[in-house]
């Protein structure tokens, strides 16, 4: 009784692949006695990549499909010279089996490698590993002489709107415009002397004049975290990437 059960699931196997396989066989175009397939038509789309990537469906079927009457009869022409008899032809074709051959060993393991089990482990292991960072959201006014900063501070004592104070005076072309605001920063983005004092405010603070190699600046912190992570989905590309050339560089 298993042995049939064993027998039919084969066969259902067997006659669900034929549809696949009659498709690759199904004739698109024949040329000078050359029958071009299906399966020739989808191996030549790969090879031919870029250069037909952006073309629509039916431009792109027709290209591929001159390529190949072209390529078949060159070929068949290039056989009645006996061009490939040589024993350099046949070192050729002997080392190009050989590139083909590891190209789709590599693909394989490729594939075998990166399974989402593998990206979602990698992914868990890589975030239990980091130590969270610590991030702050501040605007800056950005003068050039310290009096300016000192006499900006001031107005921002009596009362005045920070952002207000900034979009006015601040010569931070990127900022200024902006109200100061510099967005969400980890220290190591920011020039030493900015960051220390940054990252020494609280919530709310506006620091005294600090000098840099831009200027004075006078900072206020808007609030503080610890940076968020990536989430799963918006790395896998990378992690699979990754998992990708470490099987291939395992391997060779």
């Amino acid at each position: 009784m298993l042995s049939s059960r064993l027998a039919m699931l084969s066969l259902g196997i067997a006659l669900a692949a034929v549809p696949a396989l009659a498709q690759q066989d199904k004739p698109v175009a024949k040329v000078d006695g050359i029958t071009i397939t299906e399966g020739d038509l989808k191996l030549a789309e790969e090879d031919l990549g870029e250069r037909t990537a952006q073309m629509p469906e039916d431009r792109k079927r027709e290209e591929v499909i001159n390529y190949l009457v072209d390529l078949k009869l060159g070929a068949k022409a290039a056989a009645a010279a006996k061009v490939g008899d040589g024993p350099e032809f046949a070192k050729r074709l002997a080392y190009n089996r050989d590139k083909l051959l590891l190209d789709e060993y590599l693909t394989a393991e490729a594939k075998k490698a990166a399974t989402p089990e593998a990206a979602r482990k990698l992914f868990d292991d890589t975030v239990k590993a980091m130590k969270p960072e610590e991030e702050v959201h501040a605007r800056h006014i950005l003068v050039p002489e310290e009096a300016q900063a000192k006499a900006a501070l001031e107005r921002v004592k009596k009362g005045e709107d920070f952002a207000k104070v900034a979009a006015e005076l601040s010569k931070d072309p990127g900022s200024g415009k902006e109200g100061g605001d510099l967005g969400w920063f980890a220290k190591d983005r920011m020039v030493p002397e900015f960051a220390e004092a940054a990252f020494k405010l609280e919530k709310g603070q506006v620091s005294e004049p600090v000098k840099s190699q831009f200027g004075w600046h006078v900072i206020k912190l808007e609030d503080k975290r610890s940076k968020p992570l990536p989430s799963f989905d918006e790395v896998k590309p990378q992690i699979d990437q990754y998992l990708v050339r470490k099987a291939q560089q395992d391997i060779i």
